[in-house]
């Protein structure tokens, strides 16, 4: 069972230490993704937009960049306008493979976008991309789910209805997403939820196959979508309970899933005593993380009441007699964000420690503060893998962001771990596999945001799992001694923020998602 602590742990540091104790840490080669020919690229954000493997167990890696043409009218600039929605440039999925940047292209049509944000072991991709047929309810062209397999992209469609999107592809090929069917709906999680209109139609989550599409059904709503995937065929996200608009949200009562193959049908995971939860990513074991409401707040994960009040929950049949353990709860308040799970169940997120918020580390019941960078002022983890290494950004107290890289009981700048004549300045960190080979996005010179401006990166690690590669240097480096290096090219980014509390987690504002697909006003209030 959990141990519920009072006080955050410290891990001593080990390994790659010289007699001094000083830590130390590998090279990376460093690689910047570029365009094709527009202003902007980048790496799929994992918490607000789904699919955390952006980079396969070969280091095979997807993601979106700018061409040079522009937006046609009534493009769907949230889905096709870089991390912010803000580059009015037409986007082409991009893979990187073996030195090679190759444009993935989008449906057909007039100048078509699209994104890839998921890739399986085998080099199947999944993303999602425009038609030229705008929706009359939204004002934009419509999207759907699709897959790239030896540069083909296949149109996985819908269930009659105007969306679909995806959510992660497995190792078997499977897809998981969710889809609009033909039946009217007010409650449209796509449509009410996210758009603010009540002209839409059910929406319903899917695991694509071998060109046949199966609607896992709901928890007795009339809508579900995912979140999660994993190689087991396991499929995880939200559902509504019933059709009926409860008090608190003006919407049907949502919990979290979990759709077992074996028996093909959703598990209802409850909640932390509110009416709004989902299940997010998932690790092989099936193990779950997700957010719930609190009885005290019972819409806060909706934006509704304090949203302190959306805690993070770990499911796990083995553990806590199979109900939802209440991560922050169970810490004392310390663990406040579960943002991945490793292999091993280990969950990287955020956490309060006494009103400074770090990087933290779920492990074995126990939470870890990653800590931040020196003279900095707080940091959060994105992602972990089995090795234990997390990965996020640390904030310094002039709000610049910095990559960072947690390994063996040491933080160290991503930065000091590149050439100093890189061509980038990396501030964000979003995915890490378990080779050790880490994403994300990065600053060019005289680019101050990279929602605008910026390139996606990948950063291969000089160790002894990459023998032989071309341009590493394969010496360690002593994170201490380093630690200043690159800061004079440090760009400022701003924070967001919730009531004082980074925000880095799929659903705690419903305007991470609205962003993505360009959504004009969101329960929250906070698009207009």
């Amino acid at each position: 069972m959990f141990t519920t602590l009072a006080a955050p742990v410290q891990l001593a540091a080990q390994g790659n230490h010289d007699g001094n104790k000083n830590p130390k840490h590998h090279h990376y080669k460093f690689i910047d993704m570029g365009t094709f020919g527009g202003p902007e690229s980048n790496i799929n954000n994992a918490l607000s937009l789904g699919a955390p493997n952006q980079i396969n167990s070969h280091g095979t890696t997807v993601g979106t960049s700018a061409t040079s043409i522009p937006s046609p009218p009534h493009g769907n600039f949230g889905f096709c306008g870089g991390l912010d929605g803000m580059v009015h440039f037409v986007f082409h999925a991009f893979q990187w493979q073996d030195g090679k940047v190759t444009d993935l292209a989008a449906l057909p049509g007039h100048h078509n976008c699209s994104v890839a944000t998921s890739i399986n072991a085998g080099g199947e991709i999944a993303g999602d991309s425009e038609i030229s047929v705008i929706d009359p309810v939204l004002g934009y062209r419509e999207i759907r789910a699709v897959r790239w397999k030896n540069g083909k992209i296949t149109n996985l469609g819908t269930f009659g209805g105007k969306f679909s999107v995806m959510t992660a592809i497995n190792d078997q090929g499977q897809i998981a997403g969710s889809a609009l069917n033909a039946t009217p709906d007010p409650f449209s999680l796509l449509y009410d939820v996210l758009a603010g209109s009540p002209k839409g139609t059910q929406t319903r989550a899917f695991l694509w196959q071998n060109g046949n599409k199966q609607d896992l059904g709901t928890l007795d709503g009339p809508d579900a979508q995912t979140y999660g995937l994993n190689n087991q065929g396991q499929v995880t996200g939200i559902s509504y309970t019933n059709s009926i608009p409860n008090s608190t949200t003006g919407l049907p009562t949502a919990n979290p899933f979990l759709w077992e193959p074996k028996t093909g049908k959703m598990k209802d995971l409850g909640t932390l005593g509110g009416v709004w939860g989902w299940a997010g990513v998932l690790n092989n074991k099936g193990q779950v993380i997700g957010y719930s409401s609190l009885a005290a707040d019972p819409g806060a994960c909706i934006g509704i009441g304090n949203t302190a009040n959306c805690h993070p929950f770990l499911w796990d049949a083995r553990k806590n007699n199979g109900n939802l353990l209440d991560l922050t709860a169970q810490s004392g308040g310390l663990f406040v964000a579960a943002n991945a799970i490793s292999e091993n169940g280990d969950i990287a997120g955020l956490g309060d420690f006494s009103g400074t918020f770090d990087a933290a580390l779920w492990k074995n019941g126990k939470v870890i503060d990653l800590g931040h960078l020196a003279g900095h002022c707080s940091s959060e983890a994105f992602g972990i893998n089995s090795r234990g290494q997390a990965i996020g950004l640390s904030v310094a107290c002039d709000s610049s962001f910095h990559s960072f890289l947690w390994e063996n009981g040491s933080m160290v700048d991503l930065n000091t771990l590149i050439p100093p004549n890189a061509s980038l300045y990396l501030i964000e960190t979003l995915a890490i596999n378990d080779r050790g080979e880490i994403a994300g996005d990065g600053l060019p010179a005289g680019c101050g945001d990279d929602g605008t401006c910026g390139h996606a990166y990948l950063l291969i690690p000089c160790d002894e799992h990459h023998p032989g590669v071309d341009g590493c240097d394969y010496s360690l480096v002593d994170a201490t001694m380093v630690a200043q290096v690159h800061l004079q090219g440090a760009q400022t980014r701003s924070v967001a923020r919730d009531n004082g509390v980074p925000i880095g987690l799929l659903g705690r504002l419903p305007s991470e998602i609205a962003r993505r697909y360009q959504i004009p006003a969101g329960v929250d209030g906070s698009r207009k």
